[in-house]
């Protein structure tokens, strides 16, 4: 696997941006994934102030709205740390979108700073933690799910896929049509509800037709989505953050 760029040796102690989602309604995937930093021997920081990235105002064009409450972000992360992020369209609109949204502004080289630093959490695990998984769970199929931030904003299509790989009872199956939206999309979901309930019942179909008996997905939007069209459709499938699943198979 290729990274996409340049990563730095492993740092004594990082941030980790929890995501309102993972605050929310997954708060045991926010733990799990700090109990996989620590045991890599970081000292994780989690700033209480912390709110929403922005992005329900940013990708519904409310970008003054989304910039005040970006801004109350960029102050949290004063010391030089990596900013670990559970999520690939949180972490795609801090690492990609801040500098866009404040240039121009007095903040713009604070924003970019704080975007530098920005790394979702399996890329971290992969290519800083350099992290080396102990399966200690039963045989099992697996589908991944890779939300589209993640794949196409944050160029991390193979992270998740790397991390289950290393996992030695697990079989990582391939789902038809693997690339394609759940049909989650943040506001999407409830400005076209009609779309993307259409589209997260391909995606549940096409898992179930894999065969996998569980699925991983590395953003809780797609989770949440996924998730409750299983239940919806009473299918026996039922999923997890990636980093409660490694964290359960691992601990």
């Amino acid at each position: 696997m290729t990274p996409i760029k340049q990563y730095p040796p492993k740092p004594a102690r990082v941030y980790f941006f929890g995501t309102c989602l993972i605050d929310l309604f997954y708060p045991e995937a926010g733990l799990d994934g700090i109990r996989l930093l620590e045991r890599e021997g970081i000292d994780v920081r989690f700033p209480d102030d912390q709110t929403c990235c922005g992005q329900p105002a940013y990708t519904s064009g409310y970008h003054d709205e989304a910039r005040a409450v970006a801004e109350a972000q960029l102050d949290l992360f004063r010391e030089p740390w990596p900013i670990v992020v559970p999520s690939g369209s949180c972490g795609g609109m801090i690492r990609t979108h801040y500098p866009q949204l404040f240039s121009g502004t007095p903040r713009e080289a604070q924003a970019k700073e704080v975007a530098s630093r920005v790394f979702e959490l399996t890329e971290f695990l992969v290519h800083v933690c350099h992290i080396k998984l102990i399966d200690k769970g039963r045989p099992e199929k697996v589908a991944m799910h890779t939300s589209c931030s993640a794949r196409r904003e944050m160029g991390l299509p193979d992270t998740g896929p790397a991390l289950l790989s290393q996992l030695q009872s697990v079989e990582l199956v391939e789902q038809e049509r693997t690339a394609e939206c759940c049909g989650f999309g943040g506001t999407f979901a409830v400005r076209h509800p009609e779309v993307s309930g259409a589209m997260v019942n391909d995606k549940v179909q096409a898992i179930e037709s894999s065969g996998a008996e569980h699925f991983v997905t590395s953003d809780c939007g797609c989770l949440m989505n996924i998730a409750g069209c299983c239940r919806h459709r009473e299918a026996s499938l039922d999923g997890e953050h990636i980093a409660s699943y490694l964290w359960r198979r691992t601990a």
